[in-house]
């Protein structure tokens, strides 16, 4: 058993950071260590598991045997409750200069266990430009012992000057053939099932472990692959707008309720909810003043869950569309949207290659226009209406 065992289909990225944790074994003796270095880059596209390898690098840095998956500091950096590691994910759309200046100054301590201080930063790309400009002061001159671990979807989200001072780990999508087999043996799917959703994940993981174990989520996605077949007018473009607006408002909500809910109750247990004696009320009154900190962090959060939930909707749509555009050129490839089959070939045979393009478009700008704050509704009506017209 290894930390490295849940990376589905990264064997080259496995392998380099292997070679890595042996080079700072080798380091933390007194020598030489030159496979290891004080700043590491994850990039990948979206679920190939760039925070995931993050983590793992970071387990088999504070492990004794290299990442085991079994001793307690292994446990403990999965869990996210290692003293040694920082766990950093913006809770919001962006991460500002002063989260950056309290997390560097975090990161200069000295590691307690006597290892590594490590900064586990997930979507680094969210940091504002000043942010950045703070970060680069501490990754050109890092403490002894502090490793920074930054996760991005490409390199070129971070300043050319960040990115030339990390070791670049380049994820890839994982094949439909890696997802199926990591539902099927890691998670216990049936065939049938999981090969259908690691079809329709397109590569994510996590994504198609929900759609292999989550009926609503499913039923959500089947629904928005169904609007294109039934866009035959501008009140049937409107009423799918508003309908693919409440599908991606009720997935978000479905996901972040069960994380509040969660961390509330975590938090309410630390400060002693329901004890008695000494010191209780005073706890109390500071559950009081921790909770509406965290109920900050969670809207800040379910703002960016909202976005990147539209974003998910939306990237279904290119899907079906792309299929249709591989049915219309004869290509030969795998339709990741092949459930859909009869709206398919009827969006197929009504249409031309270049309309289904313009179709492509009209969703890509959707998203650009939901990512420059035109309410989600709005942008869906005028790219519902596209498809329509196109």
């Amino acid at each position: 058993m290894s930390v490295f065992d849940d990376l589905v289909g990264q064997d080259t990225v496995i392998e380099q950071l292997r070679s890595a944790v042996h080079a700072a074994d080798e380091q933390l003796a007194g020598g030489a260590g030159g496979g290891m270095t004080h700043a590491w880059l994850f990039t990948g596209p979206p679920g190939a598991g760039r925070a995931d390898a993050a983590r793992a690098f970071a387990a088999a840095l504070q492990c004794r045997d290299g990442g085991c998956g079994q001793c307690d500091s292994c446990h403990q950096v999965l869990t996210g409750t290692h003293a040694d590691v920082l766990f950093i994910r913006p809770s919001g759309l962006s991460f500002g200069v002063a989260q950056t200046r309290e997390l560097v100054l975090k990161a200069a301590s000295s590691a307690s266990g006597g290892r590594f201080r490590i900064v586990l930063f997930e979507d680094a790309d969210r940091a504002t430009e000043a942010a950045s400009n703070a970060l680069l002061k501490a990754v050109e001159e890092p403490s002894p012992r502090t490793v920074w671990l930054l996760c991005t979807p490409t390199a070129e989200d971070m300043l050319v000057t960040i990115r030339s001072r990390c070791r670049l780990v380049a994820l890839r999508t994982p094949t439909t053939q890696a997802v199926l087999d990591a539902l099927v043996h890691r998670d216990g799917v049936d065939p049938v099932t999981a090969a259908e959703a690691a079809r329709a994940s397109a590569g994510q993981i996590e994504r198609a472990r929900r759609l292999a174990t989550d009926e609503e989520a499913r039923q959500r996605r089947s629904e928005v692959l169904a609007i294109p077949a039934r866009l035959d007018g501008l009140g049937a473009c409107v009423s799918a707008a508003a309908r693919l607006y409440e599908l991606a408002e009720s997935e978000a909500k479905a996901t972040t309720s069960a994380l509040d809910e969660a961390e509330k109750s975590d938090l309410k247990a630390a400060y002693g909810e329901g004890a008695t004696g000494k010191g209780v009320a005073k706890a109390v009154r500071g559950a009081a003043g921790a909770l509406k900190d965290l109920e900050e962090r969670q809207k800040r959060r379910a703002t960016r869950i909202k976005r990147d939930t539209y974003d998910v909707a939306l990237m279904d749509l290119v899907a079906f569309y792309r299929d249709v555009l591989a049915m219309q050129l004869g290509a030969r490839v795998e339709l990741s949207t092949a459930s859909q089959q009869t709206d398919l070939t009827r969006v197929a045979r009504a249409s031309s290659p270049e309309s289904t393009l313009r179709r492509i478009d009209a969703i890509m700008e959707c998203r650009e226009r939901i990512g420059a704050n035109v309410h989600p509704q709005i942008a869906m009506e005028a790219m519902t209406a596209a498809l329509y017209t196109a």
